[in-house]
């Protein structure tokens, strides 16, 4: 049963046209494809098209291919291919099949492109860039034919023969498409449909000087994989005209049952940029430490920050799918992230800015080993031993020495307040350091206030959370926040001058015992502090923030 029949699955304007092709008879099975240019690493906006592909075809139980547009060899790398890879496989897909990339179709589209020029549908130019600009036209004005536009047939397929064949140079002529220098869209005024480049290609070698452009290759490898729908973000809209021309004109691909393009509204997130030049800007001034830096918005990044494959499939659902651009509350995929790791992330305690408990009236050589939940909504996922002695640490933000009103309910002087899991203590006394901050706090505990409040009923409001000194690891904490304060850094004249000078802070702390043995990759709730992950990419004991509890951005 298809799911297009159960209603299972959210509906959009894409699953419509697809139940109203399946119910037509039009197509039997859905084949969609995903094909990205291996000249960067993936985002979240990539994630978007990659959850709608895969996710679509899998729903309806057809199939989506992974295809590499490799057509511009001097931008691509094998870095790049790796990466997708590994990225559609972590968000949970799995393509059709082998990789495809449009260079195991080189030899094909050479021989569609003689075909049309057999046609007369297609000529070698030899106008420079900045002729072609002008003969182009403007929105206002229809361009004008090229002087080689009426170039006899035979003697256009000698030249494209030449192209192929290493006989021109770089930029001194370009194979056309003929089809309308008056057309209204820009995009139909004879688009180039091969250039030469002797770049070597990072999957053919030198085995080819002449490389098909987008709009060229594109349409004619979803036709030879015989995929029935050919999901593209809103700027191609225009280019659909192309696509269509190219396989009205090709005897082979001129059937009803040939693909068909539709557009969708790309993501557009606050405080991010998606576009994979900018991003490769930000690598190359080194604004950020790599495609993978935490701050970026490249699912490598999102990955190493402590993004989780369900969250981003989750975030992609929510927002949806529709013909209609829009900007995206980033708050949204925070959302996403905070719902996931609520469900599924232990528990445990981590002192980011420590400051050290000292209790005196417990023995100096005890320790206790007591028990918290490691999920308190959870209890399946069992305990985890906690200890409890003479010298614990506290976060600095959790001790004042006076009240600074009635609501506050951490430790201060001469007040009661519960360690987590743990007994209640008073504070009362301060040691300083050298530089007039507190070092110590000196404190008193009730030994008999384990999992139960006083028994002369005071009432104790405020609990914090500490670790036990001498069981303590040391760990570092990096602290990420947005990269850019403005939500549209995509205005300023340079994406520097948007950087966010606080998106990146660095704690020395401590952490739980059992925390050293933290997998890369796998998240925590760090009680009262936020939602972190062991970094991927440190040796050390490192804990990349991945969010807040809450959203306290715009409080």
């Amino acid at each position: 049963m298809n799911s297009h029949k159960t209603g299972e699955k959210p509906t959009n304007f894409i699953r419509n046209i697809i139940n109203e092709d399946l119910s037509s008879g039009k197509h039997k099975t859905v084949i969609t494809r995903f094909p990205p240019e291996p000249n960067g690493y993936l985002h979240i906006g990539h994630a978007k098209s990659i959850c709608l592909n895969f996710g679509t075809a899998k729903d309806y139980q057809g199939w989506c291919n992974l295809r590499f547009d490799d057509t511009n060899p001097a931008k691509e790398d094998v870095e790049y291919v790796e990466s997708i890879k590994e990225d559609v496989h972590w968000l949970g897909f799995e393509w059709h099949e082998e990789v495809k990339y449009s260079s195991d179709y080189f030899e094909k589209y050479y021989e569609y492109a003689v075909e049309l020029v057999k046609k007369g549908l297609a000529y070698v130019c030899f106008l420079s860039p900045d002729e072609s600009r002008e003969y182009r036209g403007t929105l206002t004005e229809p361009g004008k034919n090229s002087p080689h536009r009426n170039t006899p047939i035979e003697k256009n397929l000698a030249l494209f023969k030449k192209m192929k064949e290493g006989g021109f140079k770089e930029g001194e002529c370009v194979l056309r498409g003929k089809i309308d220098m008056s057309s209204s869209f820009m995009c139909m005024r004879d688009p180039v449909f091969y250039r030469v480049r002797f770049d070597s290609h990072h999957q053919t070698g030198k085995q080819w000087c002449i490389y098909p452009m987008y709009d060229f290759a594109h349409c004619l490898g979803d036709a030879i994989e015989g995929v029935t729908h050919s999901l593209c973000t809103l700027e191609f809209q225009d280019n659909r005209r192309i696509y269509d021309w190219i396989l009205d004109n090709l005897d082979e691909f001129n059937k009803p049952d040939r693909p068909q393009q539709y557009e969708f509204s790309r993501l557009n997130l606050e405080y991010t940029v998606m576009s994979k030049r900018k991003l490769q800007k930000l690598v190359e001034n080194k604004l950020v430490s790599g495609w993978n830096d935490p701050r970026m918005p490249t699912l490598s990044g999102l990955r190493r920050r402590g993004y989780t494959p369900a969250s981003i499939r989750n975030f992609a659902q929510r927002i949806g799918i529709s013909k209609v651009d829009s900007v995206i509350d980033v708050g949204i995929l925070e959302a996403s992230i905070r719902d996931d790791l609520n469900v599924v992330a232990p528990r445990t305690m981590a002192i980011l800015n420590p400051i050290k408990l000292l209790i005196e009236n417990y023995p100096e050589n005890k320790l206790e080993t007591l028990q918290a939940p490691i999920h308190p909504q959870n209890k399946e996922m069992g305990k985890r031993d906690i200890f409890f002695g003479r010298e614990l640490y506290i976060d600095k933000e959790d001790f004042l020495e006076k009240s600074p009103n009635n609501k506050y309910k951490r430790l201060t002087l001469d007040k009661e307040v519960r360690l987590r899991n743990s007994y209640v203590i008073k504070a009362n006394r301060i040691e300083y350091d050298e530089n007039g901050d507190v070092s110590t706090v000196h404190c008193t505990y009730d030994p008999e206030t384990l999992g139960k409040n006083p028994l002369d009923g005071r009432k104790i409001k405020g609990v914090i959370h500490f670790v036990e000194a001498s069981k303590s690891i040391e760990a570092e904490f990096r602290i990420y926040d947005r990269l850019f304060f403005n939500p549209n850094p995509g205005s300023f004249d340079t994406l520097s001058s948007a950087i966010n000078p606080r998106s990146i802070k660095i704690r020395k702390g401590f952490v739980e015992p059992s925390m050293l043995n933290a997998k890369p990759e796998m998240s925590y709730q760090f009680e009262r502090e936020g939602y972190f992950c062991r970094d991927n990419q440190s040796d050390g004991l490192v804990f990349n923030k991945t969010v807040g509890l809450r959203d306290t951005w715009n409080q």
